[in-house]
């Protein structure tokens, strides 16, 4: 018997399980950026975490939608629809990576780490920049309170 025409794994689950199994590891993932899961799980999630990310990246009433009903939570659709999208504007394709990690201890299980290409963090840090200047004036009036208190004790 030959296995034509089946597309994807089992994974040892009925199809409903399998779904919600890949809908909750998509929703981990984005919520966390980065993911160890077992190697066939990881290889069955990435393809449908950038089907999704593709859609999120144009930005539309109808992909949005498409969005939150392919993900477990709205807020982790909205994440990727407003946060990481615009940040992977400049890639066509090829968002997630999959690095093996090892074994699991208890079956010996091919582990794998599934994470963004682009460090997201970098591009989120650049905004929070622009407050640290705002926090140096309030050291200088600092400076100012000290030499009264040495004054004082001076005295």
């Amino acid at each position: 018997m030959h296995r034509h025409g089946y597309k994807g794994r089992k994974l040892h689950r009925q199809r409903d399980q399998r779904r919600a199994l890949i809908k909750g590891l998509a929703d981990s993932l984005i919520m966390s950026e980065s993911i160890e899961t077992t190697l066939p799980k990881a290889k069955e999630v990435l393809p449908y975490v950038e089907k999704l990310i593709t859609k999120a990246k144009k930005n539309d009433l109808h992909n949005r939608r498409q969005v939150i009903s392919s993900l477990n939570t709205p807020s982790s659709a909205h994440k990727l629809v407003d946060e990481i999208a615009p940040k992977l504007k400049k890639r066509t394709s090829g968002y997630l990576k999959i690095e093996k990690t090892g074994t699991r201890r208890g079956d010996n299980a091919p582990l794998a780490k599934v994470s963004f290409v682009d460090d997201l963090k970098e591009t989120a840090s650049s905004p929070a920049e622009t407050p640290k200047p705002a926090a140096k004036p309030a050291a200088k009036v600092a400076t100012k309170a000290k030499p009264k208190a040495k004054s004082e004790t001076k005295s």
